[in-house]
């Protein structure tokens, strides 16, 4: 099972990634879209590769923005999987444009 992160070092990982907040429960990302065809096709791409990593964020949709939340539940809390996943996701907005 992957290891709980602290607080401390949630926040070390988070330098690294695109506007994420967090702690050792869960890290988040709120992101606004053009449009809701935009929003939408984020979620495809996020939806395939959580597929691929066995790894699914909570998304939830609202119009043209996007939360993303991940946590690994089966750890009860954030880990390193979640900050590759949210590494994932900022590639995927970023490609959005």
């Amino acid at each position: 099972m992957a290891e709980v992160l602290d607080t401390t070092q949630v926040q070390a990982a988070l330098t690294g990634l695109t506007d994420w907040t967090g702690d050792a429960e869960a890290i988040a990302r709120t992101v606004t879209f053009a449009t809701f065809p935009d929003a939408i096709a984020v979620v495809t791409r996020v939806a395939m590769t959580a597929e691929e990593m066995d790894h699914h964020p909570d998304i939830d949709i609202r119009w043209r923005t996007l939360t993303l939340r991940c946590s690994t539940h089966s750890a009860g809390g954030t880990t390193g999987l979640d900050i590759e996943l949210a590494s994932r996701i900022d590639a995927i907005i970023a490609a959005q444009g």
